[in-house]
């Protein structure tokens, strides 16, 4: 028997207040299983929320790391004239949270900015509401945009979490199947289990089943042959960084689905907003790849599953080439190859 959707989560980042408020993160490494919102009092706990993955999600972690910044400079009172170098100083804290996701340097950038054009608490405070209310913005036009390329009585496959709890509105990569489901186009996912923390398998399939979206959980490995017996019909992903050639960065095990799509003919689309685009990146190739404790891989749910002893090798991301790429659905439309010429035409025309 079907079990009940689960009911709907706070939201995955907010500020409550005004520049004397408080900032509120949904703690994602516990879910499923408990709903736990962090009150973090200061932009070092903020970046440990980030690097410990409790806020996650490109767009999400440059939201976060905004109000991180109006916390630390507020725990800092710095005097007017040294409002701006207390911003960049805790910017900098901040920067070094996560290394892959532009996103989050984005953003610090953004409000560097605006503290230089008006030195003051609330000024900070406005531009990391600006920036979330964008990356809500931008999740309804990225759906718009990209909901008419899901398959109607198809099967869907999509790789780590890309939907609310990774953005500050539905999402990137998921906002696509909300808005094509709440469109009437029916069709069924599968949302690999992402290892090794299982970002897939504990937060996609829990967004899924609470939006009524029929979803099954994929092992990792799984899915190249289920794309070869022909049984996906297109794959949807996020990305965390995105070069000026198309190459980018997402969750590792991203780049071997594009392989696989490529190799049986399968639409493979990359959703993402045009603050996860590096204009400063020729190509994949400079893109920075985080490498993190290998104690992820190495137990599960705090359970060793290696000998003790044995080593591991935790890469976060791979990189992708554009070229495999059959589209990138961003905020302002969909890019179709070659890329380098469209993400330039991206670019021009927000000047």
């Amino acid at each position: 028997m079907p079990q009940p959707a689960p009911s709907p989560l706070p939201r995955t980042v907010a500020w409550i207040g005004d520049e004397q408020g408080h900032l509120e993160l949904l703690d994602q490494t516990r879910l499923p299983g408990a709903i736990v919102v962090l009150q973090p009092a200061s932009a070092i706990e903020v970046a440990e929320a980030i690097a410990r993955l409790a806020v996650r999600g490109a767009p999400a972690i440059g939201v976060a790391a905004a109000y991180g910044l109006v916390l630390g400079v507020r725990q800092l009172r710095p005097l007017p004239d040294a409002f701006v170098a207390a911003v960049r100083s805790v910017a900098a804290r901040l920067a070094a949270a996560r290394p892959t996701a532009v996103n989050l340097q984005w953003a610090l950038d953004r409000c560097i900015t605006a503290a230089r054009a008006l030195p003051t608490l609330p000024a900070l405070l406005q531009e990391a509401r600006a920036i979330e209310a964008e990356d809500r913005a931008a999740s309804e036009r990225l759906a718009a945009h990209g909901a008419p390329l899901v398959p109607e009585g198809g099967t869907v496959l999509t790789h780590c979490n890309t939907g609310r709890l990774a953005t500050a509105g539905d999402g990137t990569a998921l906002a696509v199947l909300f808005s094509a489901w709440q469109q009437g186009i029916r069709f069924r996912v599968l949302a690999d289990e992402t290892r090794p923390l299982l970002q897939g398998s504990r937060l996609t399939a829990l967004e899924l089943h609470a939006a009524g979206i029929p979803v099954e959980v994929l092992v990792d490995g799984a899915a190249a042959g289920l794309i070869a017996r022909g049984q996906v019909q297109a794959v949807f992903v996020g990305a965390d960084r995105i070069a000026r050639n198309g190459d980018f960065a997402n969750k590792v095990g991203t780049y071997g689905l594009a392989l696989a799509c490529a190799a049986h003919r399968v639409p493979f689309h990359v959703v993402a907003p045009r603050s996860t685009f590096d204009p400063t990146l020729a190509n994949g190739a400079g893109i920075p790849i985080e490498e993190r404790d290998p104690a992820e891989v190495l137990t599960l749910a705090g359970q060793p599953v290696a000998a003790i002893g044995v080593s591991a090798r935790n890469p976060a991301f791979d990189v992708t080439p554009g070229s495999l790429a059959t589209s990138l659905v961003t905020d302002m439309g969909v890019l179709r190859p070659p890329f380098e010429a469209a993400i330039k035409n991206l670019f021009a025309a927000r000047r």
